[in-house]
Order: C-alpha cells, then sequence, then structure tokens
C-alpha cells in the first residue's frame, strides 16, 4: 500500500483517486474548496460519472480513500502527490496555469519530507521543469523532490474503464527512479508503460487530442461532402474503418466535438506553436470545421423552417455526449444560444444534465422527458446521442409535433424510416443534396 495524495476532485482528480484507492492505496484527495469536500464527505459527488459514486463508497468505507480541504492533512503522510487540477482556456487559447501554480506552490510551503510529484493535469510542454522552479524557490528548506508527468486519457463516460483499462500509461521525468516508483503504482493496470522526458510526456498528451479531434473534423467535412454528391456518410465512415491503417473509432460525423479536453487542448497546442515561431494550419482547419458544424445544423434547421421568432424548438440532449453531465463547450449551447438571440423559444431534455445546463443556458424551458419536450415543438434538433434516445416512439414524436420537423445533429435514426413515418428530417452528410441558404 502506498500513501497517495490527489490534488483537484475534479473529473480527472476524483476518479484518478478513487480508482488507485481501490487497487489498495490510502489516498487523500485534496480540494479549496471547502463545500465541495463537505459535500463528498457526505456521499455527494460533485460530478456525474457512471460507476464512480460507487467506487467512492466502498473505498470510503473501506478507509482507504479521505477527503480534506487541509494541505498539511493531505501531504502528512504522502509518497506521491498528485496535481489534477483545471487547467482553463486563457485569453489567447493557451492554458491558464494559475490553478497549477497555486497547487506546487501550496505543496513546496507545506511538504517535510521527499516527494514524487506527479503532474496528472494536461499542462503546456515545458510545465514539469516550471512546476519543479516554483518548489524549489517556494520551500522554506531545501527538501528533495522529483517531477514526474503522467497525463490522462481518460474519457467523460467512461473514465472507471479508461483508467482500469488503458492503453498506455506515459511517464516523463528526467529522474529515471522516480519514473519507475510511479511506475510500480500503474503495474496492476497490466497495461505498456511508457518512460520518457518531461517534455515529450506533455507533448504526447496534445499530440494525442489534436489527433482525434482531426479525425472528428475529418469525417465532419467528408460528411458534407457526402451531402452535396449524395452519398451516406455513415457507410462511408464504415467502409474506412475496416481498414486496419484506420479503423473505426472516431469517425461519427456530428455536430462537432465539445468538453473540457478536445477544444481547449488543440487552442492550446496551436498557441504553444505560434508563440514558437511555427503555423499550425491543420490544427486551425481542424477548429474552423468544427466551429462551422455547429453553423450546419443551422443552416438545415432554416432550410426547413421559415424563421425561428415565435418557433418552439426543442434539444433533445445538452451535454456535450452521453453518459455525462458536463456542459464545458457543448455544442446545444452555441445553438441555444442562436436560436434565443433570434426569437425562439427553446426548450430542452437531458437524462442528467439539466441541471447543469441551467448554469449556463438559463433561457432553457427545461422539460421532464423527451415526449414534453417535443409537444407542440416546431423542430426537434438532436445534440447527444443518448442511447434512449434511439428507443423514442417516433410515432408519438411526430404526432405530438406542431410541425415534423427533426435536425438529427448526431445520425441516431435512419433517413428512409424517418421520412416514411412523416417527418421532415436533415442528418449529417446522410445521402441527399440540400442547398443552404445564408443566414
Amino acid at each position: 500500500m502506498k500513501n497517495i495524495t490527489v490534488i483537484g476532485v475534479g473529473y480527472v482528480g476524483l476518479v484518478t483517486g478513487a480508482c488507485f484507492a481501490d487497487l489498495g492505496n490510502r489516498v487523500v484527495a485534496l480540494d479549496i474548496n471547502e463545500e465541495r469536500i463537505a459535500n463528498l464527505n457526505k456521499g455527494i459527488l460533485p460530478i456525474y460519472e457512471p460507476g464512480l459514486g460507487e467506487v467512492v463508497e466502498r473505498n470510503v468505507k473501506a478507509q482507504r480513500l479521505f477527503f480534506t480541504a487541509s494541505y498539511d492533512e493531505a501531504l502528512k503522510d504522502a509518497e506521491f502527490v498528485f496535481i489534477a487540477v483545471g487547467t482553463p482556456e486563457g485569453v489567447d487559447g493557451e492554458a491558464d496555469l494559475q490553478y497549477v501554480r497555486m497547487a506546487a506552490e501550496s505543496v513546496a510551503r507545506v511538504m517535510d519530507h521527499p516527494l514524487v510529484i506527479i503532474n496528472k493535469s494536461t499542462v503546456p510542454v515545458g510545465t514539469g521543469d516550471w512546476v519543479a522552479d516554483i518548489v524549489r524557490e517556494t520551500q522554506p528548506s531545501p527538501i528533495p523532490f522529483s517531477v514526474v508527468s503522467c497525463p490522462e486519457f481518460l474519457r467523460e463516460g467512461s473514465a472507471i474503464t479508461d483508467f482500469y483499462s488503458p492503453d498506455r500509461t506515459v511517464l516523463g521525468s528526467e529522474d529515471i527512479e522516480a519514473a519507475e516508483r510511479v511506475a510500480q503504482l500503474h503495474l496492476p493496470l497490466r497495461a505498456p508503460i511508457m518512460v520518457t522526458d518531461l517534455r515529450t510526456a506533455e507533448m504526447i498528451k496534445y499530440a494525442s487530442n489534436a489527433f482525434l479531434a482531426t479525425r472528428i473534423s475529418f469525417i465532419n467535412e467528408i460528411a458534407n461532402i457526402c451531402e452535396a454528391l449524395g452519398a451516406d456518410v455513415k457507410e462511408v465512415a464504415r467502409g474506412m474503418g475496416y481498414d486496419r491503417r484506420i479503423g473505426h473509432h472516431f469517425l461519427e460525423a456530428g455536430v462537432g466535438y465539445g468538453g473540457s479536453c478536445f477544444p481547449k487542448d488543440v487552442k492550446a497546442l496551436a498557441y504553444m506553436a505560434q508563440v514558437h515561431g511555427k503555423h499550425p494550419q491543420l490544427l486551425h482547419a481542424v477548429m474552423d470545421i468544427n466551429q462551422y458544424q455547429r453553423r450546419h445544423v443551422l443552416l438545415k434547421l432554416h432550410e426547413l423552417l421559415d424563421g425561428l421568432k415565435g418557433r418552439t424548438i426543442a434539444l433533445l440532449g445538452l451535454a456535450f455526449k452521453q453518459n455525462t453531465d458536463d456542459m464545458r463547450d457543448a455544442p446545444a449551447i452555441t445553438i441555444g444560444e442562436y436560436l434565443n438571440e433570434h426569437g425562439a423559444t427553446v426548450r430542452g431534455y437531458d437524462p442528467v444534465a439539466m441541471e447543469a445546463a441551467l448554469r449556463v443556458m438559463p433561457y432553457l424551458d427545461v422539460c421532464a422527458n423527451p415526449y414534453d419536450l417535443v409537444q407542440g415543438a416546431d423542430a426537434m434538433i438532436v445534440m447527444t446521442p443518448w442511447n434512449e434516445f434511439k428507443q423514442l416512439d417516433m410515432v408519438r414524436v411526430h404526432d405530438a409535433m406542431q410541425t415534423p420537423i427533426v435536425i438529427d445533429g448526431r445520425n441516431l435514426y435512419e433517413p428512409a424510416e424517418m421520412q416514411k413515418l412523416g417527418f421532415a428530417y436533415r442528418g449529417i452528410g446522410r445521402g441527399y443534396a440540400v442547398e443552404e441558404p445564408a443566414l
């Protein structure tokens, strides 16, 4: 059993802490938000993540997982300290490292024995060296420590599975002995462990997310071409995916990516490139295509609906993806704001994200279920591909709507079936050519 401290109890920190405790370690999870810590001590989680509640409850009862707002308490017996705080987008697209700095300074002031400090947050290349400098400069007296980069690759909605069954663990450090100690923590996961230098490990995280975002924007560009040429992007993606060099993952056309990772990480990587004199044309194209996809959905709505003022538009799903309540950079926000600004009544339904949605979409008229959502609606836009939406009684949906218009931003339904039921239906790249009016 190792003594581990995790700083930050958001998606990454809470999952990391709970799962390391589940592997038999003693974990203290620290957050300076005292209300959040108080809620966790009552069993109230700050996020929705399938399976996480059970893991937290099991390890709290087993006295392997503890929550505190005190650095003194959290670092008392720690051997490893994971920094898993937020790195939000800055003014120019750069990563804002204020919370990383605060964590590093607080650790330096309180530590009274040697530590391995592990950057788990997604941070710009060079941050590991910067954290080491902060700790050295802030320590009241010199105490040995090492810094290791261990980027996370957790997907919201499947983070528990991703922790226990990772494709790889990436570790970066200038101290090979420290990296090997962190590698020992990860051995029970039985996944390849790659040890490299700090900057390379940090770059692996950004390059991975940028590549996945590129795949999404690529298939969306192909989808838009499919619409002009009468091809079906779902079949195109399926045919591409059988090629082992390509694979099936991240080839689902739709309304574009969102969330806390892809948007800010692609921007941050482009920013890093630009400030070092490089020209990240591909990254800018990825971002441009992603933003266009949201406009593309609205163009489809305009094609089928004459004007928005006084109309009722139903948003089916609000979170940026299924199995999460995360609204960060959710496409529903962009589309909802446009509809609201143009005089439409905007309704919304999501299985878990409605409370979070109201904080960023205060104009939203939330509904108790999908059938209330579409009652008397002039159009429905599918925003989130929750599995339960695939099982809706579409005859009931059709009969409840004022005008049976469906803009399927996630390609949940089959065009021929929807048209047979009497819907005016538009998916993304589903094999028909349309002329888009100017907004």
